[in-house]
């Protein structure tokens, strides 16, 4: 049958369905085939927090949104043009965020009462006229499935479960994706399950020939590739690229990696990505609990190796004990938080930007670290760098606050160069010993003399003659190290330490501002995950004619040195954040800058739109005074 081919600059799809249906995977290589084609991409997973909630009821849903395009974009998109709905519980769940118009493809071989009934429907919804204003395509997707299969020597449960294939094949024909990737990706998962492997291209080849032949689908659409700058693209995972960042800095630096690490939602993949780069001089454990994980890195770190650790917020609690003993000791260490919803275990599949505070405060006395936040997926394997040049040049703690958002979202990454990463090796020395000394004269090792310009200690490797020395969290001497009481002494350790931090504001790249008129009187600031939709909201306000500045900062502890000159440079700031308003807070008190904070925490990122219009009610109110 020929069918008319539409073209369309962007689309948004929701795949939905039960924990079971292979919703995640559908969407994920749906994904990697766009990102093969050359759209730009961004997806937003959502996971279901129950590890496996009863099947078909409204906590066990679980949603892959992707938004893809033939132009540059930042977000995963507000509202999805197609909802795929594999049972009622999806439908319900998502049918909110789904606009008028907008095209529904249903499983209809799952609208049974049971079904409805579990999540509350009197009526089935694909039959009462309550979906009149969607595009509604109802289909047995699973029945359908399992005929097409029925040649093959497999199980009606297996042949059941291979629906997600028929779904992905569907929307692949819908949207011409590629199938090349996907069919290698079955052969390689079930190659030792030959049989399954031959129904899971059959039912994606089912659903791809649905498409083509039924009349439920007059149009097949057509987004074509982005122009994107030259060079070898891959699609990526902030988790995956922090992962690569970390091995990348480990080898432009000459150091070991070694990663203590204690699983956790939803930092762990970033513990299973590590595992597998042995080849790099990565050494990866899974310790029994938080504490392990951070003290093996920390010591990891006193003998030479780049030591990380990575969590979520409630790990970091445990690991803060052992944070402030890196700040004392003043060794290296990088701690990866991958934020997520709290307090205590929260929503753990749900993001949040709730741990600022935390990490700039959340130990006993005063014992500050650095603090970076990656702004996208990609951007957290250049975070992985900045942050390991800064531990290993000053000596001290650095946490990098990414999030869920980010940790599992994807978005297509320009692979760099090997030369054009900063070496590292250039920015540290270790101690050294007794070389060069008359036999048996010692060297006058202090192991917390400093370097003039950056306040670092000397980075001592234990064993190494002559630089014997005390190591543990009580306060030390100046210079010589020694354990100390002295009052005199611990005012001027504490403002040392602090003053070490303050300094790294000189060696880190002023803020810059986006206002390409140079009139805007309202700026908008963000932090972290925030980055894409105030960028996606700014550009919508600007196309309405709006004036407006965007600024982001990766750099919280400290701030970038321009960053009040930037705050009072304009009337007005709006500060949002997915929390209660914590950067606001510290602009506030260290800035006296009265700004506006607009804050969210309902486990998901903010939505373009709702950015725009808050940030054009702000510009309407101070074009009126």
């Amino acid at each position: 049958m020929t069918k008319q081919v539409q073209k369309l600059d962007r689309v948004i799809i929701r795949f939905a369905g039960d924990s079971g249906d292979g919703m995640q995977l559908a969407g994920d290589r749906f994904t990697q085939e766009t990102a093969t084609f050359g759209n730009d991409l961004s997806t937003l997973p959502n996971f279901p927090a129950e590890i496996r909630a009863p099947a078909g009821t409204l906590p066990g849903v679980s949603s892959f949104q992707l938004h893809f395009a033939d132009h540059d974009i930042l977000t995963p998109g507000d509202a999805p043009d197609v909802l795929v709905a594999m049972n009622p519980a999806a439908l319900k769940a998502n049918l909110n965020d789904v606009p008028r118009g907008a095209d529904i493809i249903a499983n209809t071989d799952e609208f049974s009462k049971r079904n409805l009934a579990k999540v509350g429907y009197d009526a089935n919804p694909l039959e009462d006229g309550s979906l009149a204003a969607y595009q509604l395509h109802a289909i047995p997707i699973t029945s359908v499935t399992v005929k097409a299969l029925e040649d093959f020597e497999i199980s009606r449960k297996d042949a059941e479960r291979a629906k997600n294939m028929f779904a992905l094949g569907l929307l692949s024909w819908l949207y011409n994706r590629p199938v090349e990737g996907t069919m290698k990706f079955l052969e390689s998962k079930f190659a030792s399950k030959p049989e399954i492997m031959a129904a899971n291209k059959a039912a994606f080849q089912a659903g791809w020939n649905y498409g083509e032949t039924t009349e439920a689908f007059s149009v097949q659409y057509e987004v074509k590739p982005a122009t994107l700058q030259p060079g070898t693209y891959r699609n990526i995972t902030g988790n995956a690229a922090l992962a690569y960042g970390l091995v990348a800095a480990a080898r432009r630096s000459g150091l070991p990696l070694f990663l203590g690490s204690y699983p956790i939602t939803p930092a762990s993949d970033i513990l299973h990505e590590l595992s597998k780069l042995k080849r790099f001089g990565v050494r990866t454990m899974q310790a029994e609990d938080e504490i392990s994980g951070v003290g093996a890195a920390l010591g990891a770190s006193f003998g030479g190796s780049l030591g990380v650790t990575t969590t979520s917020g409630p790990g970091m609690c445990l690991k803060a004990e052992t944070i402030g003993l890196a700040a004392s000791v003043e060794l290296p260490l990088i701690v990866c938080d991958i934020q997520r919803a709290g307090p205590s275990t929260g929503m753990p599949t749900k993001t949040e930007q709730a741990d600022l505070l935390m990490a700039l405060y959340g130990r006993n006395g005063e014992s500050p670290v650095a603090v970076l936040a990656p702004a996208t997926p990609a951007d957290c394997f250049d975070i992985a760098i900045e942050a390991v040049r800064i531990a290993v040049k000053y000596r001290t703690p650095v946490i990098i606050l990414s999030d869920g958002y980010l940790a599992n979202g994807s978005e297509p990454w320009r692979i760099p160069s090997v030369d054009s990463l900063a070496r590292l090796r250039d920015e540290f020395k270790f101690a050294k010993g007794n070389e060069g000394h008359p036999a048996g004269q010692p060297a006058d090792f202090k192991p917390f003399q400093r370097d003039p310009q950056t306040l670092a200690r000397p980075w001592a490797i234990p064993g190494t003659p002559g630089l014997e020395h005390r190591i543990g969290g009580i306060e030390k001497a100046d210079g010589a190290g020694t354990i100390s009481y002295d009052p005199d002494n611990h005012d001027k350790m504490v403002r040392l330490r602090q003053a070490k931090i303050d300094g790294i504001a000189s060696d880190i790249d002023p803020l810059e501002v986006d206002d390409p008129d140079g009139n805007a009187r309202v700026l908008v600031l963000g932090w972290g995950s925030t980055f894409g939709s105030i960028g996606a909201a700014v550009r919508q306000v600007r196309q309405r004619g709006g004036a407006v500045a965007q600024a982001h900062l990766r750099h919280l502890s400290p701030f970038p040195a321009n960053l009040g000159e930037v705050l009072h440079g304009y009337e007005k700031v709006v500060v949002p954040e997915i929390n209660l308003g914590q950067l606001a807070l510290l602009l506030r008190g260290r800035y006296l800058a009265d700004v506006i904070s607009y804050n969210r925490v309902r486990g998901l990122p903010f939505k373009a739109a709702e950015l725009a219009d808050v940030i054009q009610d702000v510009i309407a109110n101070v074009a009126n005074v």
